[in-house]
């Protein structure tokens, strides 16, 4: 952000100097006004004559009376007499604006100038028409020919009623003439004009003769007002005053106002209950004022934003263009092909295994998925749920099925559903279901295709309401297909500009694909040489660093008054946030976590607190977890992990007790694998079958995008180094000091911010060596110690100080 300050100060120094073309064109506008008023004003004295000579310009024996001549002759013909009279006079004065305009010399606002223009230009000719009837030039054609056509309309009591209510209407609009204001400056007026009583003056006698004695200490009255808490929007102009026009948010808290005063400055006194009534009214009126400042705020911002537009977060990366559908695999014709004799095999051997058990079936009816059938029935009265639930095994066998899964009741409808696996399943292809109006048309902020449903519909979940999810499943069963799913939805739906992922890959072969998009999508750390992380010890500073960067955007969010990063990036967008108070255009950031369990067994402790308070506080800042393993056991996926992880989905896994611990309720080890998968999100399980998307297809996208314009980093989080990164600065040695470790001093000292980051965007460094500067700056004394989060103490306050400093370091 200091780096976008910069240029914007560096634009606004490049605009104060003017190119020629810019002079030329304002002075030429002003000039034409000069010329337009003079005409006109000229044209009005002699307008007859002038008239006459309008249509005689060429020839030299004719002498026109105007100032300007025969050009003055016919400018004034033009638009007066022919166009629209007096009225005239305000296309010149719009001249006078453009010009002072372009010359940045911004007298008028010129929106605001341009709409009252126009309404005087559109009505005073009707005006000056109604009154002239016509006779003179006051009113132009126009406004003759208007006003003659309206009176034959509605009359000429209509059309002074027409007039009026124009006019009442602009005037009303202009000036803010409620009903309620007017009164609020009624009362005011006559509050302050309003005399004192005999009371008050007696007591004004009074206490003049105590004030002539100089005994007034014991009279003093302190009464304590305390006003509601209010909340006060302040204007604040940037340096870059055509980008933004931002609201620096104020709270007035609850204070005690102490109303002290001498008789010596008052004059007379007041009761404790009078005072306490007083300050009421004057805090009721101030509050009243505080509230018109917030509706002229609001006017004047969206003033702006109707000029500006609001801002445009994709600029940076304009061109770039979302990966197309075509480098999606297409396999072919997906749609079902309905068994009828499966259908009506599976059927009968239900209802016959049922019925040896004695328990009868009133209904049973299908519905055909990709790859498991799910057969509903309805049993007769008198007939126990759980008898039903017993019979899961026997009535595996005898369909000779690899699992079933029976679902009793079925949600809402009333029924017991038994799914079967399909002897010859279907694909759902990636391309499919990006290709669907379902996930196009979605409106979510981070839209996720997972797959198709068991009824054959395309199955979209949005990532910032679950708001983080929890997956695991068996080695082989489809786990890195659906991460790869999330991802490529996400990748399709987001521009790099909304989103950044952190990837954390302990295997460091599973997301290795998209390091090509680095400098679009990827967040990483300063130090960080990849962007995808496999080392156990960055990944805890990588989670603690991510910890930071949601406490600063909770501080965003605290002084914006947002509630959650959505409402903030509105706010942002419309220019009511100032970039030089830290605030900018925050993405959404998706931590992804390969196998969990690698790192539980590696670190412990220090990686499950810092997720567990991300997943406990980060979701209001727009940044969520996916988190994945293939051991789901009670010492990976602890209580307190699976609290804050609502969103869960199982693929297949081998034991009950692992679907236990994933879902909470049995069912995924009776998947059948490739793909096949249980979402549940807090309310039901759903069956999906998760889209298929294989490796090629991940490397073309990731070389489509990678292949794009992008950002010159990876989006960078906040430093962090871990308690245990004790610091090792040496002695100074000036010999050994870099080449720009004078001019980085500067930098520190005018800047009175001792950041690596800021000597990295300075200088234009790589990390280590601006790391490096940054110890032998402390070495010297220049600036303090490692802070954390914070940026490093500069020891020296001015630059005439460093100067003589670095004298004594050169002697």
């Amino acid at each position: 952000m200091a780096q976008i300050a910069s240029n914007n100060r560096q634009e606004v120094e490049k605009s104060k100097t003017l190119s020629k073309p810019r002079i030329y064109f304002g002075l030429l506008f002003l000039f034409l006004s000069l010329i337009l008023a003079v005409s006109f004003a000229s044209y009005l004295m002699n307008w007859k004559a002038n008239q006459s000579q309008a249509g005689a310009m060429l020839d030299r024996e004719i002498k026109s009376s105007n100032l300007f001549g025969k050009l003055g002759d016919w400018l004034g013909n033009l638009f007066i007499f022919d166009g629209i009279g007096i009225a005239a006079f305000i296309i010149a004065f719009l001249f006078m604006v453009f010009g002072f305009q372009i010359l940045k010399k911004p007298y008028f606002k010129i929106w605001k100038t341009v709409s009252h223009s126009l309404f005087f230009i559109c009505w005073l000719p009707i005006f000056m028409g109604a009154i002239t009837k016509g006779a003179g030039t006051l009113s132009g054609v126009y406004g003759n020919e208007i006003q003659i056509y309206l009176a034959s309309i509605i009359g000429e009591f209509g059309l002074w009623m027409t007039l009026l209510a124009a006019i009442g209407i602009y005037f009303i609009l202009e000036f803010n003439l409620r009903p309620s204001a007017i009164q609020a400056k009624y009362d005011t007026i006559k509050e302050k004009f309003s005399t004192p009583d005999h009371d008050a003056e007696e007591d004004f006698e009074a206490d003049k003769e105590l004030k002539d004695e100089n005994n007034f200490e014991h009279l003093r009255v302190t009464t304590e007002v305390e006003p509601p808490k209010v909340e006060i929007i302040e204007t604040i102009k940037t340096p870059n005053q055509t980008s933004f026009e931002t609201a620096k948010p104020i709270v007035a808290t609850p204070v005690t106002l102490p109303i002290e005063k001498d008789l010596e400055q008052v004059g007379f006194s007041f009761q404790k209950e009078e005072l306490a009534e007083k300050s009421s009214d004057d805090i009721a009126f101030s509050i009243e004022e505080q509230k018109e400042d917030l509706d002229d705020f609001d006017k004047k911002a969206k003033e702006l934003v109707d000029k500006h537009g609001v801002y445009d977060h994709k600029l940076d990366l304009a061109n770039f263009q979302m990966p197309p559908i075509e480098l999606l695999r297409e396999y072919g014709n997906e749609e079902i092909a309905i068994n009828k004799d499966e259908l009506e095999e599976n059927k009968n051997k239900i209802v016959g295994l049922l019925k040896n058990f004695n328990v009868g079936i009133a209904e049973i009816k299908a519905t055909i998925g990709p790859t498991v059938t799910l057969y509903e029935i309805v049993p007769e009265a008198g007939i126990r749920v759980a008898a039903i639930k017993k019979l899961q095994d026997d009535i595996a066998l005898n369909l000779s099925a690899l699992g079933i899964r029976i679902i009793a009741p079925m949600p809402g409808k009333g029924t017991i559903g038994i799914e079967v696996p399909r002897k010859n399943p279907s694909m759902v292809s990636m391309r499919s279901v990006i290709a669907s109006p379902k996930f196009q048309n979605s409106d979510m902020d981070l839209p996720v295709v997972f797959g198709k449903t068991i009824s054959n519909e395309v199955f979209v979940a949005d990532l910032a309401k679950m708001p983080h999810l929890l997956m695991a499943g068996a080695t082989g069963q489809g786990k890195s297909v659906g991460i790869n799913a999330i991802l490529t939805s996400l990748l399709y739906k987001k521009h790099p500009s909304e989103l950044k992922f952190v990837m954390v890959d302990p295997k460091k072969v599973e997301l290795s694909l998209y390091s090509k998009i680095e400098r679009h999508y990827l967040a990483k750390l300063p130090d960080g040489e990849d962007a995808i992380i496999t080392d156990t010890h960055k990944v805890i500073n990588t989670l603690n660093s991510l910890c930071i960067e949601m406490d600063t955007r909770y501080d965003l969010l605290k002084n914006a008054f947002c509630k959650n990063l959505k409402e903030y990036n509105k706010k942002f967008t419309e220019r009511k946030l100032n970039p030089e108070n830290g605030h900018r255009y925050m993405p959404y950031i998706v931590l992804v976590v390969d196998e969990f369990a690698d790192l539980i067994m590696t670190a412990g402790k220090e990686v499950e607190l810092p997720i567990a308070r991300l997943a406990q506080l980060a979701r209001a800042v727009g940044i969520h977890l996916i988190v994945a393993t293939q051991r789901p056991s009670v010492n990976v996926i602890t209580g307190m992990i699976k609290a804050n992880f609502p969103a869960r989905a199982a693929f297949r896994v081998i034991s009950s007790v692992d679907s236990r611990t994933i879902l909470d309720s049995p069912g995924a080890d009776q998947l059948i694998g490739k793909g096949d998968m249980l979402y549940f999100n807090g309310n039901e399980i759903l069956r999906l079958q998760c889209a298929f998307v294989d490796t090629p297809e991940v490397e073309k996208i990731a070389e489509f995008i990678g292949e794009q314009k992008g950002y010159a980093t990876a989006f960078m989080l906040p430093e962090y180094s871990g308690e245990d990164a004790t610091s090792t600065v040496a002695a100074f040695d000036p010999n050994e000091k870099d080449q720009l470790f004078e001019e980085a001093a500067r930098i520190i000292v005018s800047t009175q911010q001792g950041s690596t980051s800021m000597l990295q965007r300075q200088l234009k460094l790589g990390y280590n060596r601006a790391g490096r500067i940054m110890d032998q700056l402390e070495a010297a004394g220049i600036v303090g110690g490692f802070n954390g989060a914070k940026a490093r103490e500069v020891q020296i306050s001015d630059l005439n100080a460093l100067e003589s400093f670095l004298e004594e370091l050169r002697k």
